[in-house]
């Protein structure tokens, strides 16, 4: 049994009047979580309110950035982007803000800054609980009044710019630490997305290697024809704690590796996926690793390799199961092949 791959996935919030930027249709997953997900993006693109998006390190919130700002009426203008953890606060400052010829050592020109830059567009500042407490208060001006001095200015100048912000930090508790602006937090907290871990969407995980096996492939250059169920199914139990991006990178390091058109795929070793219905009330890590091996050992005849064997069944290389056998004292039965 194989996962085909058939062609393009399907566009995701195909119900807008309004044809779909060809961006999104890179947002795969539309099961449990995301599907109420995508449903608040096409509920809040239309307006000019401030979203807060948050969600552990590699979860797409950028990506969930771009679809409101795609989906709304200022998609034709810019959608600049600032990374608040990326320079020191007076970087910061200036980036965001701009400053004058000799504001400071070292302006020896002008600078327009990246508010400036989003006017009539979209600003996203992305790790914004990373922005130091001195230079919240100017960013609370911009949202209440929508106005700012440049850095070494006296001159005021307007804006009008939507705002999305994006954070993998406990926003409410860096509140409560006094680390972060109450009233800063209320005025970005209007319309908040929270964006689940890929370990709880495990139903999208099919969907999201199929997408990354396909992307990949074509800017490769190689042909993958089908992936198999055991290398699927091992992927789909793995909790992936670096999220979308870990699946990413992991997926195109098996398209390198994939020959014969069959996708392969190895998970990080200290993270195999270990899932059994064990007859021991509380086993050991290692007793479990075990019990999995042998149990896929059986069910293959004791064929290791190949696209049936039980290193495919445990998404593993066939030398990646030998050196487990080995280090565990896994050794088939004499009437029975490691080939």
């Amino acid at each position: 049994m194989t996962t085909t791959l058939d062609g393009p996935d399907e566009p995701f919030l195909s119900r807008l009047d309004r044809p779909q930027p060809p961006f999104l249709d890179t947002i795969v997953g539309r099961r449990g979580g995301l599907r109420a997900i995508l449903s608040q993006v096409a509920a809040v693109a239309p307006t000019n309110a401030t979203v807060l998006i948050t969600g552990e390190t590699g979860t797409g919130k950028e990506l969930i950035a771009r679809a409101v700002h795609e989906l709304s009426p200022r998609q034709s203008r810019n959608l600049v982007k600032v990374n608040c953890a990326a320079m020191p606060a007076g970087l910061l400052e200036s980036e965001l803000f701009g400053h004058e010829r000799g504001a400071f050592t070292g302006a020896f020109n002008s600078h327009v800054g990246r508010f400036a830059l989003a006017d009539r567009g979209t600003m996203f500042l992305d790790e914004i609980g990373d922005m130091s407490l001195a230079l919240q208060p100017k960013l609370l001006r911009v949202l209440q009044e929508r106005e700012f001095e440049p850095v070494g200015s006296t001159r005021t100048t307007r804006v009008d710019v939507r705002v999305i912000a994006a954070t993998n930090r406990d926003l409410r508790q860096m509140v409560r630490d006094r680390a972060f602006r109450e009233d800063l937090y209320y005025r970005l907290n209007i319309f908040p997305i929270s964006l689940p871990p890929l370990r709880e969407r495990k139903a999208d995980i099919p969907e999201l290697v199929k997408h990354f096996v396909q992307h990949f492939a074509v800017t490769m250059d190689k042909t993958i024809e089908y992936i198999p169920d055991e290398v699927m199914s091992s992927l789909v139990r793995h909790s992936w704690p670096g999220n979308i991006r870990e699946l990413q990178n992991l997926v195109a390091r098996g398209v390198i590796l994939s020959t014969d058109g069959v996708f392969e795929a190895e998970l990080p070793e200290e993270c195999e996926p270990l899932e059994l219905e064990l007859d021991l009330p509380n086993p050991t890590l290692e007793e479990r690793v075990r019990q999995e091996i042998l149990a896929a050992c059986q069910r293959a005849h004791w064929k290791l390799g190949g696209p049936r064997g039980a290193a495919a069944m445990l998404g593993l290389k066939r030398t990646t199961l030998f050196y487990k056998m080995k280090r565990l004292g896994i050794t088939p039965p004499a009437d029975h092949s490691r080939d």
